[in-house]
């Protein structure tokens, strides 16, 4: 008989920097399900990974593990193709409700499940339960039937899917543990995987917004979590995209959810261009990789198609009504959740809007009551901003860089102090950043993991 396995043993282990055998990864995966290892212990092994990794073994094997540690979608009989996008997290990224019903209307079905507010990132759970009647959290019959009828559906985790991610997760935010490549990959692709999908892309973001700041570290999770869906037999493009300021207009919940519906109906507008643009690159692959399109190119343009003529947004509604959401409060848009509270912050000079700490607008927002400091809290449908410019625009002393959106007057003192802090004039103008950084897929993604052993 083989000795039995214990926490202390695997933390110390990790922390030491040994390789961990898969008995000892699965171990610690079915304690984080079944609630068999104290957290305290769980934080530890978490701590003890953030600061010494992962082979690429541990991490198939943990991610492997954290996928089957709960039920699993099965798809047969649905008669379309899987495919999902996943971003790595922002401020103002709300592709997830451009995106799914774009790929839904161009054939394939999406089934999507997100999560909520993670440090200074907002949510997608959260944005959608700013839509009365919403609802997140459906069983997978329930979720099966939603795609049947309009080929997308957006939720959170049930119970019983990926269990040990859930536990984990929550643990990440408390512990100071969610910046590292691996437990990032893992916990995403540990979501995605256990949906049964066929394809897969995901949103890397890099800059001053990006849980991964630098390029490189950026680079380098993509090309893990290329390494991983590809593993698994499913075809994974990673898109590392631009996010040095907020993804178009809105950063919060409701008015991102507004500023969706504007795009969804064919609205245009110069400050959330980049939005858009983003947003048609990410469902071209989802096209490509799920067969409709011979090209990513040419799943774009279908994308563009798609947006124009209005059967996105046919999608979109028909997704909302199926999971009890009201219709009629999404179309009104800006008019439905009015805040209480609006505050104009200024410029306090002229120049060029030259740098932008997106971090601390996120925070902005969290501060706002868009987001929480601790798991279970409630937030603010109302809360957000809107942003007023853009990287490189010339700006007036006086001129209204944001509007701050709150239900309590006395939430903006903070959100304040940190976008004066955050949004940086200068003298000089500058060129706005690329919204594409690197394309990263099976084919190149060896050039990236160089620095990791096997």
């Amino acid at each position: 008989m083989s000795a039995a396995l214990h926490a202390v043993d695997v933390i110390r282990k990790k922390r030491d920097g040994e390789e961990l055998r898969p008995e000892e990864i699965r171990f610690v995966v079915e304690g984080a399900a079944r609630e068999t290892i104290p957290e305290e212990q769980l934080a530890a092994w978490l701590m003890a990974v953030f600061l010494r990794g992962l082979t690429l073994g541990e991490l198939d094997t943990l991610t492997t593990a954290m996928r089957y540690s709960g039920e699993v979608l099965d798809h047969t009989g649905l008669g379309r193709k899987t495919v999902d996008k996943h971003s790595t997290g922002g401020v103002g990224d709300k592709t997830s409700f451009l995106v799914a019903p774009i790929a839904a209307a161009a054939g394939l079905a999406d089934p999507m499940i997100s999560g909520r507010a993670l440090g200074h990132t907002g949510g997608t759970l959260d944005k959608l339960e700013s839509i009365p009647g919403y609802r997140t959290q459906l069983s997978l019959p329930e979720m099966r039937k939603v795609l049947e009828r309009c080929g997308a559906s957006i939720v959170g985790q049930t119970k019983n899917l990926v269990p040990a991610d859930r536990k984990l997760y929550s643990l990440r935010d408390r512990t100071a543990t969610v910046e590292n490549p691996y437990l990032i990959c893992a916990s995403i692709m540990s979501k995605k995987l256990a949906a049964g999908l066929d394809g897969l892309t995901i949103d890397v973001k890099t800059g001053s917004g990006a849980f991964l700041r630098n390029e490189e570290d950026a680079r380098y999770l993509a090309a893990l979590m290329v390494e991983t869906g590809e593993r698994a037999g499913t075809q994974t493009v990673a898109v590392l995209t631009d996010m040095s300021q907020p993804l178009g207009r809105m950063a919060g919940n409701w008015v991102e959810i507004a500023e969706s519906m504007e795009l969804l109906r064919g609205g245009r507008d110069p400050l959330n261009e980049d939005l858009r643009e983003v947003s048609l690159i990410l469902a071209g692959w989802m096209i490509y990789l799920g067969g409709n399109a011979r090209s990513a190119e040419a799943g774009q343009r279908m994308a563009e198609e798609k947006l124009e003529d209005g059967s996105a947004l046919k999608v979109f509604r028909e997704m909302v009504e199926a999971q009890g959401g009201d219709v009629q409060a999404l179309d009104a848009g800006m008019e439905f959740h009015k805040p209480k509270f609006r505050r104009e912050f200024r410029a306090m000079r002229s120049g060029y809007f030259v740098s932008a700490d997106c971090t601390k607008i996120g925070w902005a927002v969290q501060r706002l009551g868009a987001g929480r400091e601790r798991a279970g809290e409630s937030v603010e449908a109302h809360a957000g901003l809107e942003m007023h410019v853009k990287l490189g625009a010339r700006i007036e002393a006086g001129q209204v860089l944001a509007t701050l959106f709150a239900q309590d007057e006395e939430r903006f003192a903070e959100p304040e102090h940190l976008l004066t802090e955050a949004l940086r004039i200068g003298d000089e103008a500058i060129a706005a950043p690329p919204l594409v950084r690197e394309i990263i897929s099976a084919e190149n993604k060896e050039v990236f993991l160089g620095r990791i052993s096997r």
